[in-house]
């Protein structure tokens, strides 16, 4: 994660991977992602837990996609801020570990909610458990409780003695074990990118076979629908892919399999620009709301419109959060 260039305040020259061109240009992305995430966020969590009562399985999984999301970008400040700099090591290990906490629930969350849309769409006569509320609820808190968990070794970890350990959020050599995890966790990530890819092509296949009539209406109709479906995908591979695609070399890196500096240069460069698409999944979540869900793009209407009274109406009628197929 970032480190200075030697035109600091700071002498950075003992670390030999340099953040260059990044230096500028990180914090001044982050900075545009923690405000627009902050804000969109905040609105998507006020309009979900409102509607608590009257929850869906879907509901349940953007209101706590919209909590990971506002989290995140309470981090971003200490990024901002430690950017470049040198900082106490347990506030930018706490930080940085609560910081992929909230990203990979960001993750799980949009996997969920990808097959609730599956079964939802292409087994729409059958109902599983995950299905139901209460469940969704449950699978939910898992969700928290074992990214949590699975943090707690990388708390216990000791400050490495290389120069590079002293700038937060940087390049920091993994031991075997914490190299091992994080190789782990792509294996899982092309793995639910795999389920997507199998989850969509089946409600490709589904909504292309629904008969909504002949006319141009009807064909147009069809069409916003297979849209407006496949804006989780396209926000999941946009966001994450590319972050996770040079992962894995870049954790070899630092467990220093790859011993050519350039390489691993050049390995930091692509692991900070990827890093900050993922966190730019944040500010692109509540389009996912808006298409999905009918009562955060009323509410969102309503505000743009100035018709506040028929926000707060709205918002007192006991109507689910997201509907079926027929909703989007």
């Amino acid at each position: 994660m970032p480190l200075g260039n030697s035109s600091g305040s700071h002498d950075n020259s003992s670390c030999a991977i340099q953040d260059s061109f990044l230096s500028p240009v990180l914090p001044a992305c982050y900075s545009i992602i923690f405000i627009v995430g902050l804000l969109s966020n905040a609105v998507a969590a006020s309009v979900f837990f409102q509607r608590g009562r009257t929850d869906s399985s879907l509901a349940v999984y953007m209101r706590h996609m919209a909590v990971a999301d506002l989290l995140l970008a309470l981090c971003l400040p200490l990024r901002i801020s430690y950017h470049n700099q040198p900082g106490p090591f347990h506030l930018c290990r706490v930080v940085g570990l609560f910081f992929y906490i909230n990203m990979y629930a960001s993750i799980l969350f949009l996997s969920l909610i990808s097959l609730d849309r599956y079964l939802k769409i292409v087994k729409p006569v059958w109902v599983f458990r995950i299905q139901r509320v209460e469940w969704s609820r449950r699978v939910s808190y898992a969700v928290w409780a074992g990214l949590a968990v699975g943090v707690i070794p990388f708390l216990l970890g000791k400050k490495g003695s290389d120069p590079c350990e002293k700038i937060c959020f940087h390049f920091h050599h993994k031991s075997l074990f914490g190299g091992v995890v994080n190789l782990l966790t792509v294996v899982l990530f092309f793995v639910l990118s795999l389920c997507f890819l199998c989850f969509y092509g089946q409600i490709s296949v589904k909504l292309w076979s629904l008969s909504l009539g002949t006319d141009e209406q009807a064909r147009h109709r069809k069409r916003r629908l297979i849209l407006k479906t496949f804006v989780v995908p396209v926000v999941f591979t946009v966001c994450f892919m590319p972050y996770h695609a040079v992962r894995f070399p870049y954790v070899l890196s630092q467990m220093d399999k790859t011993q050519e500096l350039d390489t691993k240069q050049t390995l930091h460069f692509l692991n900070e620009l990827g890093l900050c698409l993922s966190t730019f999944n944040s500010c692109l979540d509540p389009i996912i709301y808006f298409f999905l869900s009918r009562t955060f793009r009323k509410t969102i209407i309503c505000v743009v419109q100035g018709k506040f009274k028929k926000m707060y109406d709205m918002n007192q009628r006991r109507s689910s959060v997201a509907k079926s197929v027929t909703e989007m």
